[in-house]
């Protein structure tokens, strides 16, 4: 992941590192598929979960009271919207990134989310569509050192060893994956003028065609981020990395290169993390 891993660490400007290609693009020995024994033993809980969880529905959906009255209608619970932030939307800023997050602890943890997000997207491969996101999300005071260490990651010659050309594209019947999905966040300090926050990801990177040396895979990372409270907004000081806390691969079968391809194209991602 381009935010995925540190086997290979970090600059010395405190730059988030990318990711280069592991020797071994599968990540080694799978694990054993299960027996299909205990499979089916998954499945016939499952199925009896949803039953009960179904019954139990039903059940509640009736407004008749013990002595057959009807529960008004106002005095039943209200299902509220509730705000990507928790607080309030906030505005699309820059070539879509969003801003004006709000000046408290939520806020900087929203902006962190979605700085990790922004950072590990497949924009940064691209010289012009990076340069816009670190001058978007960077505080004043760190943007030349951000943006220097950023162009010596995502330089030709690496462009060049993970398959795409000079403009981070990828060749024709290729498909280029570089997401990442935060899972959470947690804010390991803060003050009304900075904070630093942790954001637990998920992400996808790699290259969907049938005769990929760089096949698509997933990996879990966790990317601390320093903000300052700059020109109304949380701004970016620093980033790094870590691997992990990773869980245990689940038992679905390992999808073609096509379906791979096929669902990068239908499912757009996400333009807002929390």
């Amino acid at each position: 992941m381009s935010l995925g891993d540190d086997q290979h660490g970090y600059g010395g400007t405190g730059q988030t590192r990318t990711r280069l290609p592991d020797s071994d693009p599968y990540g080694g020995a799978r694990r054993p598929a299960r027996s299909s024994s205990r499979s089916l033993v998954t499945v016939v809980g499952v199925v009896v979960l949803l039953i009960a969880a179904i019954a139990f529905a039903n059940r509640g959906g009736d407004d008749s009271a013990a002595d057959g009255t009807t529960t008004p209608d106002a005095a039943k619970p209200k299902s509220a919207a509730t705000a990507p932030s928790g607080v309030a939307p906030v505005g699309k800023g820059s070539g879509g990134i969003p801003s004006g997050f709000a000046h408290d602890q939520q806020g900087a943890e929203s902006a962190a989310a979605n700085y990790a997000m922004v950072l590990g997207s497949d924009g940064m491969f691209n010289a012009a569509r990076r340069h816009e996101i670190v001058q978007t999300i960077s505080d004043p005071s760190a943007v030349d050192q951000l943006q220097a260490g950023f162009d010596a990651d995502y330089s030709a010659a690496f462009l060049k060893k993970i398959g795409l050309n000079d403009d981070g594209s990828a060749r024709p019947g290729t498909t280029f994956v570089n997401r990442t999905m935060p899972a959470g966040t947690k804010t390991t300090s803060f003050t009304t003028s900075t904070a630093t926050v942790e954001v637990w990801c998920n992400g996808l990177f790699g290259l969907a065609s049938e005769d990929s040396t760089n096949p698509v895979t997933s990996g879990w990372f966790t990317v601390t981020i320093k903000l300052n409270w700059s020109g109304n907004d949380w701004k970016v000081l620093e980033t790094s990395q870590k691997t992990g806390p990773t869980p245990v691969a689940g038992d679905n079968p390992v999808s073609g290169a096509d379906e791979i391809s096929k669902a990068v194209k239908e499912f757009g991602g996400f333009t807002y993390a929390r």
